[in-house]
């Protein structure tokens, strides 16, 4: 539900521009103000359950979204739903910072460990296509309040489930104080960094404004570190940066969420400018992705990794997201949907199917428990920044580029599309950095873990 937030309003925007008198700049705030208090929370809100018990804050969180959604359903302005928005994505981040670290904790057992973050991959990387598809189908059958109110039921539902089924795990304890001072400046870094990324479509990388957020988010990340370096209990033990699996595997997650992101909107953009689709077409556009996904979830994934080893497998993925964005920077002003544009799709499900779940074993097999919302803060962080970052770059790379084309005496139409083409290029040499990353960071598993892949696949 939480990812799905982060997308489900990409098809209804025009309906909300209509009805709530947006201006096109204005607009992209009910996108910004979601994505930006949601990545700003995530390290704070995943020490906080390892401080104070995760199902506490899971179900705080969880709370928290689901009122903002209605909210959201309800808001009759513009800046009603603007700040709702931007509630709804801090419960988010307090709810999904627990989530990777309950399933650490809740499954002790290596094999229903895997199991589980299965379940978990599937869900967190069908989510951006499933969110494509509801929106259209809800704002085009009913209208865009229903992409908020249909959380409510789901939310209170998934607040009583969690109460009942989820153990409490035991926190480290308030009783040395929290950090109050490192979670302020942790938070207040990412909101700047964050801000900066997604109005840089506006002002532009080189701008005073956009540098200026950017390095002010730069002197506070480096205040941030010298005090965790410092105080007694730091919110943000620095030992953790040492854990090269999770580090590299995050920043490997990043890079290719970087393109898969990128393709989220500027594809359903493409669809819906260029092939002229409806919010409903553009939404069953990309089903096959989530189809591919949820394929490679029932345990296929990881039969090839007790086959191959964790490394193959994320190398593998990498190059399905090159070559999906690949095929898309091909497709043309009158392109069919069979057999390019569905083919780019099932490249990119490929893509999530194969590399999610061993970037994700691999970026927790080093965590010690105690540390496990830290770490799973971490991991969220790697990819919502990177989602920020795809939206922001490839989005400007390709207004600049379709700008300076009509400057040049094009049509607006192939400048469009020349735009588009630009940007899923990238997209795919972000991946294929990826790949190189992939192969330089992500080291062999231990004998143990290689036993643990092989009892998940016979389970």
């Amino acid at each position: 539900m939480m990812v799905v937030d982060a997308t489900i309003v990409n098809v209804a925007l025009p309906s909300i521009q209509r009805d709530l008198h947006f201006s096109q700049a204005d607009l992209t705030w009910v996108v910004n103000a979601y994505m930006i208090a949601f990545a700003s929370f995530l390290l704070m809100a995943g020490r906080l359950g390892d401080l104070a018990g995760r199902k506490k804050v899971f179900l705080l969180g969880l709370a928290l979204f689901t009122a903002a959604s209605a909210l959201c359903g309800f808001a009759g302005s513009q800046v009603m739903l603007i700040a709702a928005r931007f509630v709804q994505g801090l419960g988010g981040a307090i709810a999904s910072s627990a989530v990777l670290a309950l399933i650490v904790t809740e499954f002790p057992s290596p094999v229903e460990r895997v199991k589980a973050m299965s379940a978990y991959m599937f869900t967190s990387t069908a989510g951006g296509s499933l969110g494509l598809l509801a929106g259209g189908a809800l704002t085009q059958s009913l209208d865009w309040h229903w992409i908020f109110f249909v959380n409510v039921p789901i939310g209170l539902i998934a607040l009583w489930a969690g109460s009942v089924l989820i153990n409490e795990t035991k926190g480290l304890g308030l009783r040395n104080g929290v950090d109050v001072v490192g979670s302020l400046l942790i938070t207040g870094a990412l909101m700047l960094v964050v801000y900066g990324i997604v109005t840089s479509t506006d002002h532009g990388w080189g701008s005073a404004h956009t540098l200026g957020f950017l390095g002010a988010g730069a002197i506070l990340t480096g205040a941030f570190l010298y005090w965790e370096d410092h105080v007694a209990n730091p919110i943000f033990p620095l030992w953790i940066l040492r854990l090269r699996s999770l580090i590299g595997a995050s920043f490997v997650r990043g890079l290719i969420v970087t393109g898969w992101f990128g393709s989220f909107f500027l594809g359903a953009l493409y669809l819906e400018h260029v092939l002229h689709y409806d919010a409903l077409q553009t939404g069953l556009a990309f089903l096959p992705m989530t189809l591919t996904v949820l394929t490679m979830s029932l345990g296929i994934t990881a039969r090839l990794m007790a086959r191959f080893g964790a490394l193959p497998i994320v190398v593998s993925g990498t190059l399905m997201t090159a070559l999906g964005l690949t095929l898309l920077a091909q497709a043309g002003p009158d392109e069919s949907y069979f057999p390019l544009v569905i083919g780019s799709f099932v490249a990119l499900g490929l893509s999530g199917g194969l590399s999610m779940l061993p970037l994700l074993t691999t970026a927790m097999s080093e965590v010690p428990e105690r540390d496990a919302g830290l770490a799973s803060g971490i991991v969220n962080v790697s990819l919502y920044v990177a989602a920020a970052l795809g939206i922001a770059i490839l989005g400007t790379l390709a207004t600049d580029h379709t700008r300076s084309l009509v400057e040049g005496g094009a049509s607006s139409a192939s400048a469009l599309l020349d735009g588009y083409h630009l940007a899923f290029t990238v997209g795919a040499g972000f991946a294929l950095v990826g790949a190189l990353v992939a192969l330089l960071v992500i080291r062999a598993p231990r004998v143990r873990d290689e036993v643990t892949v092989v009892e998940a696949a016979s389970a």
